[in-house]
């Protein structure tokens, strides 16, 4: 009985005041942050301009585009991309930069990674001058490679071989994911490899198990940034290339160039074929761009 009036006496939970809410702080946006982004979404709706001008004019024809290259297609046609695929062997083209673009991403990764990581976790003599001369390669810019890397080629027969390309793609991209990658392995904990040496494990087996899976996100963020100017190099395969059925992309675009006349629209039907992989691409790997670029931040 006693236990119930005391159990009655008690004050219901709903009649306790409650306890003020604490409001979210809202930042207050200064005119400097506010004038940024105005800048920022002015700059974003100028890009995406001739974007939505080369998709419009994918689907319009060469006499539309000619009268004004601007308005939005009335009557869209897929005529354009049926001769671009077709008829101007976009196809061929596709194929041979899908081929060259990720053998010489792969190969590259390949020679990299592991000379990254021996370079960030290994004491040995002579280390220092070895990644000195790596990132000497980043010194010399590209274009005044050409010749030499033009004799080269022709000394070892792969003139217009597809092969070239990737050789040339591949040693270029070495300094650059050394660099890179290099930064991302000597943030690791050394007591992570400590403890796997310990327990038995291997070098090659700690680089492979234990390292190697924690620098994932450097190492899509490096192989993307890789991929992009591969995929959209005009000037190599221009110099290297001869034959019609060993164009990449960029060069099977000149096709639509003519001496007194050129096909606009299946131009832009073909630049649209070759944006599309690179669109696909950034989206997949959006997530794994932003972790590899804000890995080590809160450290």
């Amino acid at each position: 009985m006693t236990t119930m009036i005391e159990a009655s006496t008690l004050p219901d939970s709903r009649s306790l005041p409650r306890e003020p809410r604490l409001r979210r702080r809202r930042r207050k946006a200064t005119p400097q942050a506010v004038a940024i982004q105005v800048v920022l979404w002015i700059y974003a709706a100028i890009s995406i301009v001739p974007l939505l001008t080369m998709v419009g004019n994918s689907f319009r024809t060469h006499f539309e585009i000619a009268s004004d290259p601007w308005p939005i297609p009335v009557n869209p046609t897929l005529d354009n991309y049926v001769n671009a695929w077709v008829r101007a062997d976009f196809a061929t083209y596709a194929l041979n930069s899908v081929m060259i673009t990720v053998t010489s991403v792969l190969l590259s990764a390949v020679v990299s990674i592991p000379a990254a990581y021996a370079l960030a976790r290994w004491r040995f003599r002579g280390r220092g001058a070895l990644e000195s001369l790596f990132m000497s390669g980043l010194l010399i810019p590209f274009m005044l490679a050409i010749l030499p890397m033009f004799y080269l080629m022709d000394f070892l027969g792969l003139i217009d071989n597809p092969l070239s390309l990737i050789l040339i793609y591949a040693a270029n991209g070495i300094p650059f994911t050394i660099f890179i990658l290099t930064a991302f392995f000597r943030q690791l904990p050394g007591e992570l490899e400590e403890a796997a040496l310990i327990d038995g494990a291997g070098h090659l087996t700690v680089f492979w198990r234990v390292m190697l899976p924690l620098v994932r996100p450097a190492i899509a963020t490096v192989l993307i940034f890789r991929f992009v100017p591969i995929w959209n190099d005009f000037l190599m395969p221009l110099v290297m290339l001869r034959s019609r059925d060993n164009y990449t992309l960029g060069v099977g675009l000149t096709t639509f160039f003519g001496e007194y006349q050129t096909d606009w629209a299946s131009l832009f039907a073909g630049l649209v074929i070759a944006t599309i992989p690179l669109l696909v691409l950034f989206i997949i790997a959006t997530r794994q761009i932003i972790d590899g670029l804000t890995a080590g931040i809160g450290k």
